[in-house]
């Protein structure tokens, strides 16, 4: 079985998401925002576009309204958009290497 370094990444982006959900109420504003900047940028650079968009709206959230059931929303909505990616990385296409078949002539 081959290795897919995106199944890599979205299990840590899930991690990551889980870890915040986990640790809510435990985390200042501040760090929850740091972790949330990092989610992002992880999903910019691997171009996973609704993740990014979401981390983008819940910085903004955390921004004006600070902590609150909000949080979970969106913690809950990321796990959603990677566990679609992770669907998606899962089926990795495979070309089989076939060997020409043998030639078999029918004698009468």
């Amino acid at each position: 079985m081959r290795h897919d370094p995106m199944l890599a990444i979205l299990a840590d982006l899930m991690r990551r998401v889980d870890g915040l959900a986990g640790q809510r109420g435990h985390l200042s504003v501040v760090r929850l925002h740091d972790e949330v900047d990092q989610i992002r940028h992880i999903a910019r650079a691997f171009h996973l576009d609704v993740v990014e968009g979401l981390a983008g709206t819940l910085e903004s959230a955390l921004s004006l309204h600070g902590l609150g059931p909000v949080v979970l929303s969106y913690l809950d909505l990321m796990r959603d958009a990677i566990s679609s990616d992770m669907r998606a990385a899962d089926i990795v296409p495979i070309i089989a290497q076939r060997s020409p078949a043998p030639i078999v002539t029918l004698r009468a």
